[in-house]
């Protein structure tokens, strides 16, 4: 079992995201969100709820997580013309709209977080609406000191945890929904299912 590593995040060359949206911010080429239009029929499995100073490593998990075959929503990868700077009731009502459309928030914690102005808000406002379809996702640094019998503070305490581990007598790594190390259940299983994670002892499957 492990969690996800920021240094592994960072050696992933996953870098055309930031650069587009980075010259978007420089050149000023953000639209309204009032004039985006979102289709009613897009799906996810995934909301990613993060910081932008994490952006470095963003489009990295977003590509781990869709490698596992999970369809992931990044604000500023799939509707790149929404600004995160421009907090208003059209950018909330995208996002409103997108977290409606996503079967999960999967809410990538750092040492970031804390400074986000709209994680807090995307977490409660999906669990307002989707019950017991959040999952904290840390993300290990050395400064952080994440374990992996991850301990959230405060209200992250109050979820599941996220991590990766391969699944017990296959040669295959899995996403799996976490209570404890020794309790627990597939991510597939969660997600699809909405069954909760329970006691197994330590090796997975």
């Amino acid at each position: 079992m492990a969690l996800f590593s920021y240094d592994d995040l960072k050696r992933n060359k996953t870098t055309s995201s930031i650069k587009t949206y980075d010259a978007l911010y420089e050149n000023h080429s953000f639209k309204t969100a009032g004039s985006i239009k979102v289709s009613d029929y897009d799906s996810y499995d995934i909301f990613l709820s993060h910081s932008y100073n994490d952006r470095i490593i963003i489009p990295a998990l977003k590509a781990e997580l869709e490698a596992f075959g999970y369809r992931v929503y990044v604000d500023w990868i799939d509707d790149k013309l929404l600004s995160r700077d421009n907090v208003s009731k059209d950018t909330a009502k995208i996002l409103q709209k997108r977290m409606k459309q996503s079967k999960c928030l999967i809410y990538a914690t750092s040492e970031n977080s804390s400074n986000s102005r709209w994680m807090p808000w995307e977490l409660g406002y999906f669990d307002g609406i989707k019950d017991k379809m959040v999952g904290i996702l840390p993300i290990k640094k050395y400064e952080n000191n994440f374990r992996d019998d991850f301990k959230g503070e405060e209200y992250l305490g109050l979820y599941y945890y996220i991590d990766k581990d391969t699944i017990r007598g296959e040669n295959k790594e899995a996403l799996w929904v976490r209570e404890s190390l020794s309790k627990y259940i597939i991510f597939d299983a969660w997600l699809n299912n909405g069954l909760k994670p329970t006691e197994r002892g330590w090796n997975n499957g």
